[in-house]
């Protein structure tokens, strides 16, 4: 797969303090910057420009591809999505002293785990960066 990556990722420098001992002097550390959104439309007009699938139909396979990944997921199954990589459901929950305590309101709050393809592992280690001042 061919990567096109002459633009850089935008870099800030930022400051932190140790949590642990807020006397220390901070350290300096680089952060990305997002630098704007790119929703589902945009991404259909991309890829209606690079195709001769229109944009509404584009647009529509990705609304139906955001339904049924939330269906799949919702089901307990993990969504592999070829070269983008797989998503799932995960929890975190309270702990019980027995087994028979253990519910479902142990849950404290649910999150979707993301795990990139090889494809995109090996496109992040092409990625350009610029420090901005």
């Amino acid at each position: 797969m061919n990567f096109h990556n002459n633009l850089k990722v935008p870099l800030v420098i930022q400051e932190r303090l140790n949590p642990q001992d807020l006397t220390e002097p901070g350290k300096f550390y680089v952060k990305s910057v997002k630098s704007g959104n790119s929703d589902l439309r945009r991404l259909a007009y991309l890829i209606s420009s690079q195709s001769t699938v229109r944009q509404a139909d584009c647009l529509a396979v990705l609304d139906g591809l955001v339904l049924n990944m939330m269906d799949e997921l919702s089901q307990g199954r993990a969504v592999e999505l070829g070269d983008i990589g797989t998503f799932r459901v995960a929890v975190t929950s309270n702990g019980s002293a027995t087994p028979e305590e253990v519910n479902v309101s142990n849950i404290r709050y649910s999150r979707l785990n993301y795990r990139p393809s090889r494809v995109f592992k090996k496109w992040l280690k092409t990625l350009n960066f610029s420090i901005m001042s």
